[in-house]
């Protein structure tokens, strides 16, 4: 073997595994970049999430306590914009078992694909 073909051998390793470590370095970055958005959209939910809680709260301890139950989302009890662009949606259910009364609020935020949900259960004892 000549000195020239050992040389263009050796070129054309080196520069294949170089071409190979920048296009695995490109795809890594490429699946952190797509998992920092996700990071931004699911904290987005979470807030959402949390102010359809926060919400229901505000109407049952300060509105009415029936509010919570009888007052349909809009109409004369509209829901909270957000300004992020995310949405939620929150119920409220009520049981009594035994003479205690039990209420539990769900809350859904969304944030394009990303969803996120809280639970809260509050207690009445007699």
């Amino acid at each position: 073997m000549k000195s020239g073909q050992v040389m263009l051998i050796t070129v054309l390793a080196l520069s294949g595994t170089i071409l190979g470590a920048t296009t695995i370095a490109g795809l890594l970055m490429l699946y952190q970049m797509r998992q920092a958005s996700d990071i931004a959209n699911s904290t987005k939910a979470i807030f959402a999430a949390d102010t359809g809680i926060e919400w229901r709260l505000y109407k049952f301890f300060k509105a009415d306590k029936d509010a919570c139950l009888s007052c349909p989302d809009g109409g004369a009890c509209p829901a909270p914009t957000l300004a992020n662009g995310a949405t939620f949606t929150s119920t409220c259910d009520s049981q009594t078992v035994n003479g205690v009364q039990t209420v539990t609020i769900r809350s859904t935020g969304v944030s394009q694909n990303n969803a996120r949900a809280f639970e809260i259960t509050l207690t009445q004892t007699p």
